[in-house]
């Protein structure tokens, strides 16, 4: 699960037994700011936090804030800023500025119901009313029951359209749409060496990983401890669990009939990020069975072999970082380009 859910879920269990709990989310940032928008931290009557909002230069005062909001139930919006004595005195000296909300953790049912339907795999969009507090999900039944005018409406469903966290300042007053998405998730092909490096550099990136290899020697939980293993055909794998936008799979054995295989369930979904082991003689031995296949130019296209980002790169750890370089770059700034093509 990734890193904000896993935040929701635990702000939702210390709700559950009892504790008050606050939410400091980044609803706004200019220049070189720390944390982009949508960082998140959760914190507990206890003085127990989870997440950040910064690199560390503001979170005591958003820890003081997060005590106010649970006394008192209302929001605090935190700006903090380069010509801001305050922000200078608790270290943000990086050039930028960052607004925080702070919010009392009151409907906790809301928020497990999120968290829920991540780990399902389900998506969802909130809008927020800074000034109140009041949170919705952001479809049309709960857009009616806002009562806002249709200047307000549009600007919000343009948010919605981007798909990224954003505020939004509107004559009705500012509010922050904000994204739940399911954890993404990252399907090694081959338990080996490299696939030893690679699963805990990308489960520390957040990513649910699960390694499949029909070689049962090859996938315990020895050689892979602390995610998903299963030793299966790969064909047999996907046959029951398709791959989503939320999925990168890469393909390591350097044999046709574990990658081959894999590939085209990848190629047949709109994964993020596929990519495959070999030199570019074998990536272009690839193709041609592939296209043998029937599979389009336009969706070979879009494995990336040889894999890794071009680092020079020559163990298995380094060209785990490689991999694990390039599906970043796929997921940031690939995404990005067609979100600002789609805004155009």
């Amino acid at each position: 699960m990734n890193d904000h859910v896993k935040i929701l879920g635990e702000a939702v269990k210390w709700r559950g037994s009892g504790c008050g709990v606050a939410l400091a989310t980044v609803v706004s940032t200019w220049g070189s700011s720390p944390r982009p928008v949508g960082s998140r931290l959760a914190v507990n009557d206890g003085g127990h936090f989870l997440g950040s909002v910064s690199g560390g230069c503001v979170e005591g005062e958003v820890l003081v804030a997060a005590e106010e909001a649970m006394e008192t139930g209302r929001p605090i919006l935190l700006e903090f800023g380069v010509s801001d004595d305050k922000a200078w005195s608790v270290g943000l000296a990086c050039g930028g500025a960052i607004k925080v909300l702070v919010e009392p953790f009151a409907d906790a049912t809301f928020f497990a119901s999120i968290v829920q339907g991540c780990g399902q795999g389900r998506s969802a969009a909130c809008v927020v009313a800074l000034d109140s507090g009041h949170r919705s999900l952001l479809d049309s039944e709960s857009l009616r029951r806002l009562d806002l005018d249709e200047q307000t409406l549009r600007a919000l469903r343009a948010v919605e359209a981007a798909g990224r966290d954003k505020l939004v300042e509107t004559p009705a007053g500012k509010f922050f749409v904000e994204f739940w998405r399911p954890p993404l998730r990252l399907f090694i092909i081959g338990a080996v060496h490299i696939a030893q490096a690679l699963a805990p550099i990308a489960a520390t990136a957040g990513y649910d990983v699960t390694v499949i290899d029909p070689r049962g020697a090859f996938v315990t939980p020895e050689r892979f401890a602390g995610v998903t293993i299963r030793a299966q055909w790969p064909e047999d794998y996907f046959a029951g669990n398709p791959l989503d936008e939320s999925g990168a799979l890469v393909a390591l054995t350097h044999e046709p009939r574990l990658d081959d295989p894999a590939l085209i369930a990848a190629l047949r979904s709109p994964a993020f990020y596929i990519g495959a082991l070999g030199s570019r003689g074998s990536a272009e031995k690839r193709r041609q069975r592939l296209r043998g296949l029937n599979i389009a130019e336009s969706a070979l296209a879009r494995i990336h072999g040889p894999i890794g980002l071009p680092i020079g790169a020559a163990t298995p750890a380094e060209i785990a970082i490689a991999i694990a370089a390039e599906m970043t770059a796929a997921l940031r700034l690939d995404r990005a380009a067609e979100i600002g093509s789609a805004a155009e």
